[in-house]
């Protein structure tokens, strides 16, 4: 599927990871499992933007949920670019759309669902409303 530069520009982050040897099969196919570390790149990227840094010694956030629809297979040698862009805020939570791209072809598409922690009790913390004023700015 390939997707529009006007599409992609409207995703907050985009960063790129440098495809490894052992991330593909012999035929140079990138394994499925690496995806979610993709995923995991884009999302981090955004989080320590430095206008968002969410991650502080008292918060950081736990993974709840993970769609992913896989288009096209990725290929060893190469790169990929991840694109993330929020597309729903709640009161403790995220939801994040991305897409991995290889060479402009979209090869995978991913809600991923986001909880902030309060890292002293383990549990939910409510954004605040400056934090909730400033994911706004990267809405979809």
């Amino acid at each position: 599927m390939a997707v529009s530069k006007s599409d992609l520009e409207k995703y907050a982050s985009v960063t790129t990871d440098k495809l490894r040897y052992c991330d593909a099969d012999s035929q140079g196919h990138v394994n499925n499992a690496v995806f979610s570390t993709f995923l995991e790149t884009g999302r981090t990227e955004l989080f320590i933007h430095e206008k968002l840094n969410l991650f502080t010694k008292t918060s950081g956030f736990a993974l709840a949920n993970l769609n992913m629809d896989f288009l096209r297979p990725v290929f060893w040698p190469g790169e990929v670019q991840i694109y993330t862009g929020i597309s729903r805020i709640g009161g403790s939570s995220l939801e994040l759309q991305q897409l991995v791209v290889q060479n402009n072809e979209v090869a995978a598409s991913a809600k991923t669902t986001m909880v902030q922690i309060d890292l002293t009790t383990n549990k939910a913390k409510k954004f605040t409303d400056d934090i909730r004023q400033e994911l706004s700015n990267y809405l979809l």
